[in-house]
């Protein structure tokens, strides 16, 4: 059985949105992801105008309309941002098929409302996570069309050479795919290894381990330190905290402020 909706602070001005399928209401509302919304209509725990639906793309107008869950009438949450240092190993997912620890579980005790990832990190990457139940908010921050700029600090087995980073700049090929770094530099050297700053203006999958490995480089550490003028600093790995108001405006691409 799924578990109740966690109590959360709400605001007193409605959600303006014209009629979309009822679990793309609840998510747009920040209760739950549109998933959970999906299976809760399934098992007949969501209803509309005191009728039971199970159809999650049932037409609803929320300005018009009570939702409820489990009998509570369903309104906006308060609008939720949160910066977590995400630490290796922890899978950004609300459940694993193999019961591997989630972000979720790391942050079970912090008494937060249901929260979706605003972008990915997998479970071998560390650093900037954020999270929020503001769904038009992260579709600006991960929309392609952006490119807002995301900094990572990367450890590699060996010492790229300088025509190594310039491939990667220029752009690769990996799985038939064109990968690009938008700014590539070494930070540091050891004997047996270095750190590379790589900035990105897009996000696909594993894009930073795919390109090294075209130039014959394994990954061993990789760090995401920025998303935009937003910086890790100094929040300790597991930990989290709200993001101030300015910071949230200075992510808000709806706004165009990058």
């Amino acid at each position: 059985m799924s578990p109740p909706i966690t109590p959360v602070a709400r605001k007193s001005e409605p959600v303006s949105s014209p009629r979309h399928g009822l679990a793309r209401v609840l998510s747009k509302l920040g209760v739950c992801s549109r998933s959970q919304a999906e299976q809760w209509i399934r098992e007949g725990r969501v209803s509309v105008d005191g009728r039971v639906l199970r159809d999650p793309h049932h037409p609803t107008l929320v300005e018009r309309q009570q939702v409820a869950v489990d009998g509570l009438a369903v309104t906006a949450a308060m609008r939720c941002h949160v910066i977590f240092n995400k630490p290796r190993g922890l899978v950004v997912s609300a459940a694993d098929e193999q019961g591997r620890a989630t972000v979720y579980s790391a942050l079970a005790a912090a008494g937060l409302p249901w929260l979706g990832p605003v972008g990915r990190l997998d479970k071998a990457s560390e650093g900037l996570l954020l999270l929020s139940n503001d769904t038009i908010w992260a579709a600006g921050i991960t929309d392609p069309a952006m490119h807002l700029d995301k900094t990572y600090h990367v450890q590699v087995a060996g010492q790229p050479a300088s025509e190594n980073l310039a491939a990667m700049r220029a752009g690769v090929a990996a799985d038939g795919e064109f990968l690009q770094a938008k700014r590539i530099a070494v930070l540091r050297t050891g004997t047996k290894n270095a750190w590379l700053e790589v900035i990105l203006d897009e996000g696909k999958n594993r894009q930073i381990r795919r390109m090294l490995a075209t130039q014959g480089f394994d990954v061993l550490r990789l760090i995401r330190v920025a998303i935009g003028p937003l910086v890790l600093g100094d929040l300790a790995k597991g930990q989290w905290r709200r993001l101030s108001a300015t910071e949230v405006r200075a992510l808000d691409a709806r706004k165009g402020s990058r």
